[in-house]
């Protein structure tokens, strides 16, 4: 089973490639493709996790879905079958992994909600018992469960590099007000509906971040959508904080490049079959234990 690591759509003009998404211009429409690449401390690595894209696309879809009743998004539709003539060669590429998404103005922040403690989150609270600037209670620990969900926000990074924590007051700079507060309404108010979920198939939403923008003067989500790359999901029977958490995530893949203590330089290295393998049954166990479905061939 190959992993796709590049689309190639002939004559579709190529917006940009991002670490796992490849982004065309489809008339006044984008189409969103996700591949099987894998980024580990902000570099692409030389293996591709086979079948992610699909997953993470899968996995969008059926929280788009389900979240529809609190914010609207910007899909269009993700049969390629209803692709635009242009698309139909392609559709063996395409199939399961794409999304062709109406236009939006993007608001330039990232919408994080963090519900434990992780992550960066940890790291600022050891240094000054705050995260995002938000004063926490003393004598948390890697892993505990917030007294309440807490939106720390954060820049999109232009250049690959790190997304800088910033306090709520830069993101009503940013955007206004009004719109900021309206963003984060909406990022705690869809976090706890898929908490709710989460648990109640045995997971749970450490944090999760979120990207939104603007269609004919409405909010609209976008992008991908509580996925295990953009979202932490712990194991809810194993939970202990102290420590890092068991996840459905890449965390098999960070272990080893620590293990064979790699630099983080570029060029990155590529997997052993096995850690490629054991990541894509996390991959796969996220998309049925969220989903209840299984992926099809």
């Amino acid at each position: 089973m190959a992993a796709l690591l590049k689309t190639s759509l002939g004559d579709v003009p190529l917006l940009g490639r991002g670490k796992v998404r490849d982004l065309y211009a489809v008339g006044d429409a984008l189409l969103l493709v996700a591949t099987d690449r894998i980024s580990a401390f902000d570099h692409v690595l030389g293996s591709g996790i086979p079948d992610k894209g699909r997953i993470l696309t899968q996995i969008s879809l059926f929280w788009f879905e389900k979240l529809k009743p609190i914010v609207p998004n910007h899909l269009l539709t993700a049969d390629v079958k209803e692709f635009p003539a242009i698309l139909q060669p392609y559709c063996d590429q395409l199939a399961g992994r794409s999304m062709l998404v109406k236009r939006a103005a993007m608001f330039p922040v990232e919408c994080v909600v963090r519900g434990y403690l992780a992550g960066s989150g940890w790291k600022e609270y050891k240094e000054s018992g705050t995260v995002c600037g938000i004063k926490l209670p003393p004598g948390l620990q890697d892993g505990s469960r917030l007294p309440a969900p807490i939106f720390t926000p954060a820049t999109k990074s232009q250049d690959g590099e790190h997304d800088e924590n910033i306090p709520y007051s830069a993101v009503e700079n940013l955007v206004g007000a009004q719109e900021a507060a309206e963003l984060r309404r909406l990022t705690l108010k869809i976090y706890q509906r898929a908490v709710e979920h989460a648990e109640s198939r045995g997971l749970i939403l450490a944090d999760t971040k979120f990207e939104f923008g603007k269609i004919a003067g409405g909010i609209i989500l976008a992008d991908e959508v509580l996925t295990p790359d953009s979202s932490r999901f712990w194991e809810g029977k194993a939970w202990k904080p102290g420590g890092a958490q068991p996840s459905f995530d890449k965390q098999f893949v960070r272990d080893y490049l620590e293990e064979i203590r790699w630099n983080k330089q570029a060029p990155a290295p590529s997997l052993p079959d096995e850690v490629v393998e054991r990541t894509r049954q996390k991959y796969l166990e996220a998309f049925s234990r969220l989903t209840g479905q299984e992926l099809g061939s």
